[in-house]
């Protein structure tokens, strides 16, 4: 984790001032040349699919299958060889691979990186710019991942997905993934083209994704495992059972590349890292006891490494100048316009690339964790609060996720 410099002594007591990170340094994500809304455009433009392309450069391949590992982030990998021998071994730094990092994108979280995934857009663009999000036709809090309250998955999310172009333009196109998601809101606006397989177990998924691949002279397969995630946010990233899930996820993926039919691509992903925060209170700093940082806010959405904050009518300003003063110097600390110039949901030479549809559900104030730090409310999110592995943010352990590649 980066370390933060000191500002300068006051005279009359000694005391050292900290140093308020500038939002518009904090690392954006890559969007059009390196982030994982840049994937599925560039491998369909290379499958002859068009009105799609993106600033990644990739070896085009006639069938290509996405194998994405919630949770996965490229330096969690980087830094546990011995679990994941053959991820590993696809890594540029390990002398024989190819593999490199793209960024999730932000909020680094599932909801929102799915949604860039399949539609090959920014945040900003697709509209689902937090795991949850004001809904300013009702003025609540949406949250994106489970879809409660429910709104119409087609006003939120308007644009075609990849897979619905790759499937137009004739590829043979499916997703294969658990059962459960088959019929889910995210899945419909984020992840449906072709057809929907669902299996249960890891094998049977990379079995079936290895013969979907051969099913078609051109063909686009999508993947996923979720457990990664499931025990990072339970046990932790420093645990047997992570480290356990790690070593199967790695089989699973050895096992599909194996199986790999001609002319075949295979790209490892993820949607983001994660980070272990101790449960301590100047780590976890708890929204509903501080009476500071609630004075003002309407809504507080989003999730503990990236905040989204709803001030009252007409208080956003004095909002953020106090969530700067208390946490500006452990979070990049920013307005609604300034996180938009800053490119944080897009491209700031589209300005900021967010849609008219989706300034309102961005924060008035949006606040990204720095340092080892987390906001959580223990009353209004006793679950979330209670996780041992968090993400959201950009730093490197959340933001980075690997793009690795075997081909037949």
């Amino acid at each position: 984790m980066p370390e933060f410099a000191m500002g300068p002594t006051a005279a009359h007591s000694g005391w050292h001032e900290p140093v308020v990170l500038d939002p518009r340094t904090a690392p954006a994500p890559r969007y059009g040349t390196g982030s994982l809304a840049d994937l599925l455009p560039a491998i369909a433009a290379g499958q002859g699919v068009p009105g799609v392309g993106s600033g990644l450069e990739l070896a085009p391949a006639d069938r290509v299958c996405v194998f994405l590992i919630d949770g996965l982030g490229w330096e969690l990998l980087r830094q546990h060889p011995a679990e994941a021998p053959f991820l590993t071994s696809l890594l540029s730094s390990s002398g024989n691979g190819t593999g490199t990092p793209l960024t999730a994108g932000f909020p680094s979280t599932t909801a929102t990186s799915l949604a860039s995934v399949g539609t090959g857009l920014p945040p900003g663009a697709h509209g689902l710019p937090g795991y949850t999000v004001a809904d300013p036709a009702t003025g609540a809090l949406m949250n994106q991942l489970r879809w409660q309250p429910w709104t119409d998955p087609y006003r939120w999310q308007p644009y075609p997905t990849v897979f619905q172009l790759a499937d137009a333009a004739g590829v043979h196109t499916c997703q294969v993934s658990a059962p459960a998601f088959a019929q889910t809101p995210l899945t419909k606006i984020a992840l449906s083209g072709g057809t929907f397989h669902g299996r249960l177990s890891g094998e049977e998924r990379m079995d079936l994704a290895a013969r979907q691949l051969a099913a078609g002279g051109r063909s686009l397969v999508y993947t996923y495992y979720s457990e990664v995630d499931g025990k990072g946010h339970r046990f932790g990233v420093d645990s047997d059972e992570w480290r356990g899930q790690l070593m199967y996820v790695d089989g699973l993926a050895q096992r599909l590349a194996e199986q790999l039919p001609p002319r075949s691509a295979l790209y490892v992903t993820a949607d983001h890292g994660m980070i272990d925060i101790p449960f301590d209170p100047e780590s976890r700093i708890d929204f509903d006891e501080d009476w500071e940082l609630r004075a003002g806010v309407a809504l507080l959405g989003g999730e503990g490494r990236a905040r989204h904050v709803y001030a009252v009518p007409g208080a956003a300003a004095d909002v953020l100048a106090v969530w700067r003063e208390v946490l500006g110097d452990r979070m990049w600390v920013a307005g609604r316009d300034e996180a938009i110039e800053a490119g944080w949901f897009g491209r700031p030479e589209q300005g900021g690339g967010v849609d008219d549809r989706v300034r309102a559900r961005i924060g008035d104030v949006v606040a990204a964790a720095a340092a080892d730090v987390a906001i959580v409310a223990t009353e209004t999110e006793p679950n979330e609060s209670a996780m041992v592995g968090l993400h959201g943010s950009m730093t490197a352990v959340e933001q980075l996720v690997p793009l690795l590649e075997v081909r037949s």
